[in-house]
């Protein structure tokens, strides 16, 4: 398979997936401000993602478009990393999931302006001014929820001890994420990882949470293998699309 699609299918399905996730707190976030503040996070990489699997679809040259990466594919066949299927639970759970995420997506797209395939980087330019924001909003919220009442520092801490297993993906390359490094398309993960890493026991320690002690973390994501909430977020965001085919509004 053609490295590069594969690592395009990657990053668009990361936003793609993401942005279902966010999108079920439209209408149920805790006040009304962060409600459209966390919709407009899922547009904002719903965005990302039509760019991303366009071009993942031009690439092929099978005649796929975004429509049909996103609504015909089965969950075997999605690459996303595992974290960003993991469940809303509550604000807690979202806010870390999405901080963890902004900040891989911070570092990645920011070595992607780099990138040899022009088109690539030209998303990477048009996606860094939304991630930056992104990032800054969560790092936000990890320090007033960490360093806040009782509860909600409780509730953080058992949404980082949580999610935390299912960071490492994100930065661990295996041979798609190395072949695509290599020719200069992709990111390097190994020059990500410990940015990641500073970056997130800076705001944790500001945020008075402990970083877990494991090093064992969930993978298989980037490879097809995913957890059981896959299948049912597809359920619900292919649904219309496999029901009537080709429908158009």
């Amino acid at each position: 398979m053609n490295t590069t699609f594969e690592y395009l299918i990657r990053l668009g399905d990361n936003a793609l997936i993401l942005s279902q996730r966010l999108g079920e707190w439209c209408g149920h976030g805790p006040v009304l401000e962060q409600d459209i503040a966390m919709t407009n996070i899922a547009l904002d990489l719903l965005g990302q993602a039509r760019m991303l699997l366009t071009y993942a679809g031009q690439l092929e040259g099978k005649g796929q478009s975004e429509d049909d990466l996103a609504y015909f594919r089965d969950a075997h066949q999605f690459r996303n990393a595992l974290l960003v299927e993991q469940p809303n639970e509550d604000w807690a759970y979202t806010i870390v999931r999405q901080f963890f995420f902004d900040t891989f997506s911070y570092f990645n797209y920011q070595a992607l302006l780099q990138s040899r395939d022009e088109h690539l980087a030209g998303i990477a330019e048009k996606a860094i001014k939304e991630v930056t924001y992104h990032l800054r909003y969560s790092s936000e919220w990890m320090v007033r929820l960490g360093d806040g009442t009782e509860t909600s520092r409780e509730k953080m801490q058992t949404a980082v001890n949580d999610l935390w297993a299912f960071s490492g993906e994100l930065t661990t390359p295996d041979e798609t994420d190395r072949l695509a490094a290599e020719s200069g398309v992709g990111a390097d993960l190994l020059k990500i990882k410990p940015l990641w890493e500073q970056k997130v026991a800076s705001i944790l320690e500001e945020a008075t949470l402990k970083q877990p002690e494991n090093i064992w973390m969930q993978r298989g994501g980037k490879q097809g293998r995913h957890s059981e909430h896959l299948g049912f977020i597809l359920a619900e965001m292919q649904h219309m699309q496999r029901t009537y085919p080709g429908n158009e509004w």
